[in-house]
């Protein structure tokens, strides 16, 4: 196996000898395995270049005069930048009272003087590879933290806008809290995988976020809606694609929003889409929404008995849904009836 092959990519190693023989030594030996060598004649020169720019590894000579290897290694692992930093004591010393006081202060390796070039390039090899993975899964878990305090982030603006439509419309308060649990279930029963569920949660939420934009002498209106009040309100799709669609992370969520008042006859709206043109979880949406308004008191109605409800899903099978959704709609409910019993 080649030097070469060893050494993919450079590595920053801080070279520590009060000795110019014994740097030139380590300058001669790993020359032309692709470091980048930087080199310090004693501690507080080691201690400053390591502060100005974290080296991937130390090569550190143990008997320097003011400030010994030690006393550099110590200082080096309690700087919480660079405690990680991999460090190799090289040392004439020998004997077992020095590798544990080395050990004691914080050194990863030791290596003997006079140093074997097989050894040196070998070990060097060695520590930059694991150094250069240590890093990478830190990287990792640190793209990953950010990425779910970002998660955190968008689903709490989500949860503020959906509260916010709460707050204005008292008809939809906990009404889409409850669609949003049953149609994740049902999109789940079709088979939809866990990331597809993400953006069907959050299609589903938003589903009357539109509704913030109608006045609200329509939309707090207690009795029934006249024709040209009734063309404003249809305006809600349209006006939630607008608010959502500029927004990425929100571009794979806007199928409900848009689309949950069309029907599979398609005499719905926004677009009159008609049967598999409506995007499927619309679809899937469309029973359960149904379900929940028929399933809770209006100020100008009484809740459906569940029965009726059902019935009315059953005769609207193949007119206002799609009769797979109806179906499937039935088939969740048996097997799922707990998720049905409708607290606020």
């Amino acid at each position: 196996m080649t030097d070469q092959y060893l050494t993919t990519q450079t590595s920053n190693i801080l070279i520590v000898d009060d000795d110019s023989r014994g740097r030139e030594t380590m300058e001669a030996v790993l020359t032309g395995l692709g470091h980048e060598l930087r080199f310090a004649q004693n501690g507080l020169d080691a201690l400053e270049q390591a502060h100005a720019r974290a080296p991937d590894l130390v090569l550190l000579d143990v008997m320097m005069p003011g400030i010994d290897g030690f006393e550099v290694c110590r200082r080096l692992r309690a700087d919480p930048i660079l405690a990680d930093v991999p460090i190799v004591m090289t040392t004439a010393l020998d004997d077992r009272a020095s590798r544990l006081q080395g050990i004691q202060v914080g050194a990863d390796d030791f290596i003997s003087k006079p140093i074997d070039r097989m050894e040196i390039r070998a070990r060097v090899n060695t520590i930059v590879r694991l150094n250069r993975f240590r890093k990478s899964m830190q990287q990792q878990s640190q793209i990953e933290q950010a990425h779910l305090e970002l998660q955190d982030a968008y689903e709490a603006t989500l949860n503020g806008w959906v509260r916010a439509l709460d707050l204005r419309d008292n008809e939809t308060e906990h009404h889409s809290r409850r669609v949003t649990s049953l149609t994740v279930l049902m999109a789940r029963e079709f088979g939809l995988s866990e990331s597809e569920l993400v953006h069907v949660r959050r299609s589903a939420l938003l589903h009357d976020i539109g509704k913030i934009g109608v006045p609200d002498a329509i939309l707090l209106k207690p009795g029934p809606l006249s024709e040209e009040e009734w063309a404003t309100m249809r305006t809600h799709p349209s006006l939630g694609r607008s608010m959502l669609e500029s927004i990425a992370y929100l571009q794979p969520a806007l199928d409900i929003p848009y689309c949950h008042h069309e029907r599979w006859d398609g005499t719905g709206y926004p677009r009159g889409l008609k049967g598999e043109e409506i995007p499927l979880i619309a679809r899937l949406f469309a029973p359960v929404d149904v379900w929940d308004a028929l399933s809770s008191d209006r100020p100008y109605r009484q809740a459906w008995e569940p029965n009726k409800v059902l019935q009315y899903l059953r005769d609207q099978a193949g007119t206002h849904f799609d009769p797979m959704a109806v179906e499937l709609f039935m088939k969740v409910l048996k097997e799922f009836p707990q998720h049905f019993q409708r607290q606020s």
